[in-house]
């Protein structure tokens, strides 16, 4: 069975399986990429989990990030003012 795949943001506060050490469930979530960056909320340790292991582990949301200012749905390259594509240089 495949392990789907979480969407997370920078500042996401999330539940895990298991409570650390400290007695605390709450992690903010504080690096994304291959590995997840994680704080705890009760004592501030800082950990990384593979994403992998972050999807497995995963319980549910506390608190939700508030999506940037700026992001739209759309993909960065989809808009007219875009990259180097088409683009002309007058010299």
């Amino acid at each position: 069975m495949a392990i789907p795949i979480v969407p997370i943001r920078i500042g996401d506060v999330v539940r895990l399986k298991k409570p650390h050490p400290c007695g605390a469930n709450e992690w903010e979530v504080t690096k994304l990429g291959m590995d997840i960056g994680l704080k705890c909320r009760g004592c501030g340790r800082a950990v990384r989990l593979m994403r992998y292991d972050f999807d497995r582990r995963f319980r549910g949301y506390v608190e939700r990030a508030q999506p940037e200012p700026g992001a739209s749905a759309q993909e960065p390259s989809s808009s007219p003012e875009g990259g180097a594509e088409g683009s002309t240089r007058l010299s």
